[in-house]
């Protein structure tokens, strides 16, 4: 695995370098530490942090190298991202408030989107990574996030959990919400919800991975905070699909914004193709799927 932190010297990237340094141990990988400045004057004193952090990672036994570029650092950033191989690209998030529709700064924002590798935003200081929660549409557009989370599970000795969130149905399903919030039923199930979810756990199972799955019932993007809230988890993983036009960029939904936005803990943002639209019908159809079968 070849990763890059994108480190601009500030304490919050240093809690990124800290953390990544969780993954790449155990992981095998090689770090590139990657420092940008908009002007030449600044170049003294951010190689300075760079090779603290570089002497840090190799004191871990972790190869590292620094990489010092002058130019507007978004845009650098991207570049160099898209040119060199790498597996994964690394940012400390800051929080900007805690009122709007946006927390998370914009420059966040537009790496992830800009980004084509799975991009983990290191939020706080976190110590550990010992449990790693999912958030799983049920689609089979996640399974490439799965696969990669799984790598690093897997390196790192973690337990995963996959969580899925049942939305506000209609009053006239009641007993079928109630037979799918059964996870054992659920998983025998040949729904396409069931179906997706069986393969995520075996994707994961199959790496000797220690794997939950927990259902919620309503409101997604706030039964989604809740888990992530009372789980005590050290890593939580969502999606982002690829956009159209000319530019080859990601969007991330409202659900991941909002978990980017208010997880406390770091955001791994994993890479998926577009999902494809559904009318109303097929909505059902992927959680309930062969219903009528099943009850004969």
């Amino acid at each position: 695995m070849k990763i890059v932190i994108c480190n601009d010297g500030s304490a919050q990237a240093e809690n990124a370098v800290k953390y990544t340094a969780l993954i790449a141990g155990p992981c095998q990988a090689e770090v590139t530490l990657l420092g940008i400045v908009e002007h030449e004057g600044q170049q003294a004193e951010l190689a300075k942090k760079l090779q603290a952090s570089r002497e840090l990672l190799q004191g871990l036994n972790i190869p590292t190298q620094t990489s010092l570029r002058t130019g507007e650092p978004i845009a650098e950033i991207i570049r160099y991202t898209t040119e060199s191989a790498c597996d994964l690209v690394v940012l400390g998030a800051v929080r900007k408030g805690t009122r709007g529709a946006f927390w998370m700064s914009a420059k966040a924002y537009k790496l992830i989107k800009g980004i084509l590798q799975p991009a983990l935003a290191v939020i706080g200081n976190p110590a550990a990574l010992r449990r790693i929660l999912i958030c799983s549409g049920g689609r089979p557009q996640i399974e490439k996030g799965i696969e990669f989370t799984g790598s690093i599970a897997k390196c790192c000795g973690a337990e995963v959990t996959l969580v899925h969130v049942m939305p506000d149905l209609p009053a006239i399903y009641p007993s079928l919400i109630q037979r799918q919030e059964n996870v054992e039923a659920l998983l025998r199930s040949s729904s396409n919800l069931g179906r997706n979810l069986r393969r995520e756990k075996e994707l994961l199972e199959s790496q000797g991975i220690k794997t939950n799955i927990k259902i919620r019932d309503g409101e997604v993007i706030g039964e989604l905070l809740a888990e992530v809230r009372s789980g005590n988890y050290d890593m939580v993983v969502a999606g982002s699909s690829i956009s159209g036009g000319p530019l080859q960029t990601y969007i991330m939904g409202d659900v991941t914004r909002e978990i980017v936005n208010r997880a406390d803990c770091p955001v791994l943002v994993t890479r998926g193709e577009a999902a494809k639209p559904e009318r109303f019908g097929g909505f059902f159809s992927h959680i309930f799927g062969a219903k009528e079968k099943e009850e004969k």
